[in-house]
């Protein structure tokens, strides 16, 4: 683990960790800001709690508008998990903070029954499916899910499928068990949900990084610095689908506050159309999906055609749902829980997949489950899935 600046407070590891942030500069979010910064937009983070009081999240966080039946310590974050997503997409980098890239935006914190909790808090920590539904009956628009285990749950299943007819953005860590683990990931696997892989610096795919059909689109993930622990004084170098699933759902923000009228699915259509890569659009990748998200690349064109507001733009993958090599539909009852590595492991993987898998480098730049299992942090402890949900 490389921590930066540890143990001072942030406002003396200013230098320090916003320099580490190297993909603001990768995607030109400086150009981005003067067209768009989130405004307008409420992003709900879906995770271990969101800590208000970081000098970077003051009064980005919309305490009061936490429904109360599931409000259980959706502003106690006992890891700096969901704190370090929630600066990720809306932090204003005061005092040193993480600078966020949708930095307009607010967010809305829950907390759900992730691993790492005291068994009190396990028992007491709103239902994953009553969140999203609560989150669906609201104005939030876009729904960041960090976090991923290996039980295909038919309520949470449900939940998203209400939360798609409400017209929300669901974005989720594909995971990052990719070397050790073959189970598939879920909420990512789920039909309407938007699954993320990681990417480095180049654009090419962590080694980490789940791979199947139903990733999506790729974020950064590798080398972005995130809270060490959840005593908020220092910040840490590390890999993870939750990095990269939180500056998805920054990306979706920035689209979102410029063309505010756009549903759900041109913001995603959007941003599947602008990817970069170097194979068939209708070729999508095992590794990075559509491809490397570019934002920038939205905004920048006043006059771009986001399809029509009503056609879903993964309506080919979520009708054929997730499959295996052979195309048959996989078996939830044959998953077994298993824990993800942390997010700030520290340290950089490089490259899973082909070369052809990580072009335009330049501009691109976790419990609750049936039977007691327990979700993650970070999207880990997935199945390798290598064709798609198309195939």
């Amino acid at each position: 683990m490389a921590a930066l600046s540890a143990g001072l407070a942030p406002s003396a590891a200013a230098a320090d960790v916003q320099s580490q942030q190297w993909y603001l500069s990768a995607m030109k979010a400086d150009e981005m800001w003067k067209v768009s910064t989130g405004q307008g937009v409420k992003v709900a983070v879906v995770d271990t709690g969101v800590n208000p009081d970081t000098p970077s999240l003051k009064g980005q966080v919309l305490v009061n508008e936490v429904p109360k039946a599931v409000a259980y310590k959706a502003t106690d974050d006992y890891l700096g998990h969901g704190t370090s997503m929630a600066e990720l997409i809306a932090g204003t980098g005061a005092e040193g903070g993480l600078k966020g890239l949708a930095p307009g935006a607010k967010i809305v914190p829950y907390r759900i029954a992730l691993k790492g909790q005291n068994k009190s808090d396990l028992e007491k920590a709103p239902d994953e499916a009553a969140v999203i539904r609560a989150i669906a009956d609201s104005d939030v628009k876009i729904i960041n899910m960090s976090y991923g285990g290996n039980i295909d749950e038919p309520d949470v299943k449900a939940a998203v499928k209400y939360a798609h007819s409400k017209g929300k953005l669901m974005i989720a860590g594909t995971g990052n068990d990719a070397q050790e683990k073959n189970f598939i990931g879920y909420p990512a696997a789920y039909p309407y949900v938007v699954g993320i892989a990681a990417s480095d610096k180049s654009g090419t795919v962590g080694k980490f990084s789940e791979h199947g059909n139903y990733v999506d689109l790729a974020s950064p993930g590798l080398d972005v610095p995130t809270w060490c622990d959840n005593t908020f004084r220092s910040y840490c170098t590390g890999q993870g689908t939750s990095q990269a699933t939180a500056i998805a759902s920054a990306s979706a923000a920035l689209i979102w506050s410029a063309h505010p009228d756009w549903t759900a699915n041109q913001v995603l259509a959007s941003l599947i159309d602008t990817a970069g890569r170097d194979w068939a659009k209708d070729d999508p990748s095992t590794y990075l999906g559509y491809g490397l998200i570019r934002p920038r690349k939205v905004l920048e064109n006043s006059a771009i055609n986001p399809g029509s507001a009503g056609t879903d733009p993964l309506a080919k993958e979520n009708a054929a749902g997730v499959t295996d090599a052979t195309g048959a539909k996989p078996s939830a009852s044959a998953s077994t829980s298993s824990q993800a590595p942390k997010d700030t492991s520290g340290g950089q993987t490089s490259a899973a997949g082909s070369s052809s898998e990580s072009s335009d480098n330049t501009t691109m730049w976790v419990a609750l489950g049936a039977a007691g299992a327990v979700l993650v942090i970070g999207g880990g402890a997935f199945a390798v899935i290598r064709s798609r949900r198309g195939a």
